[in-house]
This record gives structure tokens, sequence and C-alpha cells, in this order.
């Protein structure tokens, strides 16, 4: 049975959200799924994205095949990463420890990133009106005719 890691609409009309789910190829998009393994909601800025590492790298060993989309999440995440360091210890070029330090110190500096994208996001917003607080309405005093002939 192949199986595929794949996204799962839901959200109403133009206002999308997902749920990262494994399922047999074979089934409907939105249809019957094996197990959810995170969300992805691109109405966000940035799009926020929670995902289960340990339950899709699992799904990654035993062959599960992501799509494009959830290929991109999956590196954004660094499952995919996790997961080239792990074949790196199973073939002998380090030890279990330098694969999970090597994975910390990525995660520690990706998380700043993404902190650091949040905050520019935040700057580069435009205030609205909520910002603004209360507006007071000046009212205009009625011109007075000048031009008077005798």
């Amino acid at each position: 049975m192949p199986v595929k890691m794949r996204l799962q609409r839901h959200g109403s009309k133009k206002r999308p959200f997902y749920f990262v789910v494994v399922a047999d190829a074979r089934a409907p998009r939105d249809g019957k799924f094996i197990q959810k393994i995170g969300t992805y909601n691109p109405q966000t800025v940035p799009a926020s994205i929670q995902l289960d590492r340990q339950k899709a790298l699992e799904w990654l060993h035993k062959g599960a095949q992501p799509t494009d989309t959830v290929r991109r999440i999956l590196s954004f995440k660094g499952v995919l990463y996790l997961k080239h360091l792990l074949r790196g210890v199973k073939l002998g070029l380090f030890d279990d420890a330098t694969a999970m330090e090597k994975f910390t110190k990525w995660s520690s500096e990706h998380e700043v990133q993404i902190k650091r994208r949040q905050d520019d996001n935040r700057k580069s917003r435009p205030t609205g009106r909520r910002d603004q607080g209360p507006v007071r309405r000046v009212e205009k005093k009625p011109e007075e005719n000048t031009n008077t002939q005798s």
C-alpha cells in the first residue's frame, strides 16, 4: 500500500486550514487517513505550523512519501535534516550525541531566524485605526461675508 504524507484541507471558503496527515495514496484528499501528525495555517503571517517531529520521522523511516508542500514543511521544521543526521549515525560517520548536538545547534539558530522574521513583520505592518486611539471631530466655524458693499 503506497503511503503519502499530505495536506488535508479544512476551514471555510477562502480561509484554508490544513491538517498534515499520513494517508493511503489512493484515498481522496479530504477522505480517510491513517494518522494526523500536525497542522498548517497559511492565513497567519508567517504561516503557523504545528508538527509532531517524532511521528513524522517514524513515517519517513517506514517509507511514506511526502508531497512537495509537506516536504517543504518538514524541511522547515528540521525533520528532513534530522533524518539526514540519523542516516549518518547509521552509516557510522559520527555518533548519536554528535548528531543531536548538531540538530540542537541548527534548531536554536533556526528559532532565532524565525523570531527575527516575526519581529520584522510586526514592525513593517502599517498601523491601523485601532492603534491611533479616539479621533475627535473638529467643527468648522461658518465663514462670514467680508465682501460687504455699502
